[in-house]
């Protein structure tokens, strides 16, 4: 892993800002999955739908582009199927419920060369997420 992580608050279940200072970004950044947090609930596996609160950012911007944390309403997904960005299907398998990941999603790992415009996101951007693992249902 060549670049800096970005600042997380660790703190399971509070907000979920992000800052990128003292970060610079690899020129060809690697997909991270950084346990913050260790639960100590039942193990993700490939298939399950998880609830989670997350919060995600481009690298180097303030404002998330989506966050759940702000909604204050969780999202499930199924993980694992293809029905989600590459990044969280590969990083959430395996990973328990009490958890806080923080995720960088280098564009092949998450929008690729097309991006979201409408989200803010530009093709080949990196993504950032902050993600709290709430619930696993089999």
């Amino acid at each position: 892993m060549s670049e800096a992580l970005p600042k997380v608050e660790a703190k399971f279940g509070g907000s979920a800002s992000i800052t990128f200072e003292g970060t610079e970004k690899a020129e060809k950044p690697e997909l991270v999955c950084k346990e913050l947090v260790k639960g100590d609930g039942a193990t993700v596996e490939k298939g399950d739908t998880v609830t989670v609160n997350y919060s995600g950012v481009v690298w180097g911007k303030k404002a998330p582009f989506d966050s759940s944390f702000a909604r204050k309403s969780p999202a499930s997904f199924p993980i694992g199927k293809g029905m989600l960005i590459r990044a969280w299907d590969e990083t959430l398998i395996g990973k328990t419920v009490g958890s806080r990941l923080l995720i960088i999603a280098p564009s092949d790992y998450a929008y690729g060369k097309s991006g979201v415009p409408e989200a803010g996101i530009a093709g080949g951007d990196t993504l950032v997420f902050v993600v709290d693992i709430l619930a696993d249902r089999k």
